[in-house]
């Protein structure tokens, strides 16, 4: 927008090089340029402003499909000025001369024209596919459709306008009929994840099949081994059983054959000292009897001696001398 200065008499006018301004007084052009500063009288004139710096006009605008879906297409127009002459003579870009600001509204005049030139260009695109095919394509056709279409237009270029470039955000069906068309993908994609979810499943059933078998076979190989020690052990114990077994019975036989051995030897000693005493006169024996009572007795408390008693016993150890004597007379003769 211009910047305007007011002073007695006269006015001062200072625009900036992307607006073209033109300076009519009293019907006749006296100046016309881009970036124009000048000093005019405010009686007679009139001053129009034109952008020449590229413009951005964003549109939204419904339309059916082949199959009578609604579509909504958006997006934006680049455009700009090529003949401001021309453009001027066709809509009013008069500026107050007070406050610079236009006293029309010539850009959305401009918007509105651009505007309906792409909804023309786009219907005409929407309306020979069905909504599945116009979704499948996606946005390019619909952009080049609608920049052939400004690109074109016999009327743009009368009126020095120059559409730059068209982009497009988006084309999209209604609500309910984009929740209807991605149903069939929402039902793949939970197919898809019912499917992992199984798979995962089974994974985990058949890894688990393999752990309990794994954990059985362990199970059978222990208790065989188990069997085994069991066996052995059985084994070592018989083992243990015989040897012992054999050991006591040589240490039986060891002992009986010690106890026959002293046995036979008792008896022959026993024998011996019968063959001795069979021959001993009987007053003799009476004597080694008593000797061997009186080694068997500890202690004598009443001995009682009776005279018959007293004169055998005297009888026979004179009898015992006597032989004695006889005895060894014998043995002093030989």
């Amino acid at each position: 927008m211009a910047e305007i200065r007011r002073y007695p008499f006269l006015r001062h006018l200072r625009s900036e090089a992307s607006v073209h301004v033109t300076h009519y007084r009293k019907g006749r052009k006296r100046r016309s340029g881009r970036g124009l500063a000048f000093w005019f009288r405010p009686d007679g004139a009139s001053i129009a402003e034109i952008p020449m710096d590229d413009r951005d006009t964003p549109f939204l605008f419904h339309g059916r499909s082949k199959d009578y879906q609604e579509v909504t297409v958006q997006g934006l127009i680049t455009w700009r000025v090529v003949d401001p002459a021309g453009l001027a003579e066709r809509l009013d870009f008069t500026i107050d001369l007070k406050t610079g600001a236009y006293l029309a509204e010539p850009l959305d005049q401009v918007a509105t024209l651009l505007t309906g030139l792409a909804r023309q260009e786009a219907l005409r695109y929407l309306a020979e596919l069905p909504i599945d095919g116009l979704l499948e394509n996606g946005l390019a056709p619909v952009q080049a459709c609608v920049e052939r279409g400004l690109t074109s237009a016999e009327r743009l270029k009368a009126m020095g306008i120059e559409a730059v470039t068209v982009r497009l955000a988006d084309i999209a069906p209604s609500a309910e009929l984009d929740r209807a068309l991605q149903t069939p993908t929402f039902e793949a994609l939970q197919q898809r994840a019912d499917q992992a979810t199984f798979e995962r499943r089974a994974l985990a059933v058949e890894k688990e099949r393999a752990i309990a078998e794994n954990e059985l076979q362990n199970r059978i190989e222990l208790a065989r081994r188990e069997s085994q020690l069991i066996a052995q052990d059985d084994e070592n114990a018989r083992n243990r059983a015989k040897g012992e077994a054999e050991a006591r019975q040589i240490t039986a036989e060891g002992e009986a054959e010690r106890i026959r051995v002293v046995g036979q030897a008792r008896a022959e000693t026993e024998k011996a000292r019968m063959d001795i005493y069979r021959d001993l006169p009987r007053d003799i024996l009476m004597a080694l009897a008593a000797r061997e009572f009186a080694g068997k007795l500890t202690s004598i408390e009443h001995l009682n001696v009776t005279p018959d008693l007293l004169g055998t016993l005297l009888g026979d150890l004179a009898r015992a001398g006597a032989k004695r004597l006889e005895h060894g007379a014998h043995a002093d003769a030989d």
